[in-house]
């Protein structure tokens, strides 16, 4: 019969219509259901029809109705779906994204006084101190507190990254040794490096906070023994896939892969996996910052990432990043050590923030510095002008009332032409950086910072 052909999530409803004008509850039957073709697949049909003639008993004698193929138009509609869901989960990725992004930014001003009173006042007490115990255990809350905004700044892509080509391989390689004992010896790591070319530009410690959190997370999703394996391999997307799948462009890419055979995961969490904050572990266990860490960290390097995934049969996350022909760069892991972390020079420091002024002034004196202290732009340049003698170094936050920190140091600049810049700021800006990747030769300290790294980047900045 006409009802054996209907698709079984239709049939109900199909059956339910008929019987409504079997019993005169209505005048004609009007459904859009799935029926099998021929060929074996399901094709999506409009059946319209009446009753046009009743035996004697009451029963239908005939039936006259319409069937229209609407195959093609019910096809498009669910690609319609599956595009504007996309899209609203984008959209909401990027306005959930700039909020992060300025929450992060003023507790990152916040962290920064913290930080640095803690850190003095623990050199002057002294480790012997019954005080010192209590400012270490603030100390450790803060630094907490400031990888918790670090994560934040990584998920709305503010994070400020130097980025440079380097083969993933032989990053990955790198890494071993440090992901086997994050995860733990009831696990086995399996690496499964293409041979191929795995070049790629991006900030090196972006490659290290990916990795951590996919094993990390993995990790998690393994209840005793277990597997996570990390492969890499190259992809290309032409502009049919590109088509149906939101925010990827066609091109080279470079994949890196982790998988596991863990928990898995079933469709709700997924569609939640890279909001920030959310997570189905304990209480404790897990802040959900990871996932939405990696997110932002492959979006801000123009990639994208998949996720495969079914509830006790693991998970696999694909990231795909741009591909680059050029040659891999030498990374250095000792970027800001410096043999001398103290000097005699004059420092001309600019912060429109009270206390991250007060603060910063008072830590550069202790390493020997004279600092002219500024809280706006006009006051700095008043006092370049009425300055004696020489000024080496203008340290300056980037965005600033009246003038932004690159205006400011052109004109210092112009008054002394042998002045050195350094940048400080709790989240990126496109004054020094362009979407968070900081132009060639400039100096920057990310807020919130410790005296030991400051220190160094002022000599970076003093000595280059």
């Amino acid at each position: 019969t006409w009802l054996d052909l209907a698709h079984p999530e239709d049939f109900k409803e199909s059956e339910k219509q008929l019987a409504l004008l079997f019993t005169r509850q209505i005048s004609h039957y009007n459904i859009e259901c799935r029926i099998k073709h021929r060929n074996g697949s399901w094709v999506w049909v409009h059946d319209r029809g009446k009753v046009i003639e009743w035996t004697s008993d009451g029963k239908p004698g005939r039936l006259a109705g319409t069937r229209a193929d609407i195959n093609d138009r019910k096809l498009a509609e669910e690609e319609r779906e599956k595009l504007q869901s996309q899209l609203t989960q984008a959209q909401k990725m990027e306005s959930v994204g700039r909020l992060a992004g300025g929450i992060a930014h003023d507790f990152n001003n916040m962290l920064g006084v913290i930080l640095g009173h803690t850190e003095m006042a623990i050199m002057k007490s002294g480790t012997k101190q019954p005080l010192s115990n209590h400012l270490q255990e603030i100390q450790k809350a803060a630094n907490r507190s400031a990888d918790l905004t670090r994560q934040l700044l990584a998920f709305a892509r503010k994070q400020t990254i130097a980025p440079i080509v380097l083969d993933l391989n032989e990053v990955i390689e790198g890494m071993l040794k440090m992901l086997r004992r994050l995860i733990g010896e009831d696990i086995d790591l399996v690496w499964l490096p293409e041979a191929s070319s795995s070049s790629v530009k991006i900030d090196p410690s972006q490659v290290d906070q990916i990795l951590a959190n996919l094993c990390v997370n993995a990790r998690d999703a393994i209840a005793g023994v277990g597997k996570v394996t990390i492969e890499t391999g190259t992809a290309s997307f032409d502009e049919s896939y590109c088509a149906d799948h939101v925010g990827f462009v066609p091109g080279e890419y470079v994949l890196l892969a982790v998988s596991d055979n863990g928990s898995g995961m079933d469709k709700a969490v997924m569609d939640k996996l890279f909001e920030p904050f959310f997570t189905t572990k304990a209480v404790g266990k897990g802040t959900g910052l990871g996932l939405a860490t990696v997110y932002g960290i492959v979006k801000q390097n123009n990639g994208f990432i998949n996720v495969y995934s079914e509830p006790r049969q693991g998970t696999t996350f694909r990231i795909y990043l741009p591909r680059h022909l050029g040659q891999a760069e030498q990374t250095s892991k000792n970027e800001l050590t410096a043999t001398k972390l103290t000097g005699n020079e004059t420092i001309l420091l600019t912060e429109d923030e009270p206390s991250i002024l007060e603060m910063t002034a008072i830590m550069l004196e202790g390493m020997g510095y004279t600092v002219l202290k500024a809280s706006t732009p006009r006051e700095a340049i008043r006092m370049a002008e009425e300055h004696m003698g020489n000024i080496q170094l203008l340290i300056t936050d980037v965005v600033m009332p009246e003038m932004n920190g690159r205006d400011l140091g052109s004109n210092i600049l112009s008054r002394y032409p042998d002045v050195k810049h350094l940048f400080m700021s709790g989240y990126t800006a496109n004054v020094i950086a362009h979407h968070g990747v900081l132009d060639k030769g400039v100096h920057f300290i990310q807020k919130p910072f410790s005296l030991k790294s400051l220190a160094a980047k002022v000599r970076q900045a003093l000595d280059k």
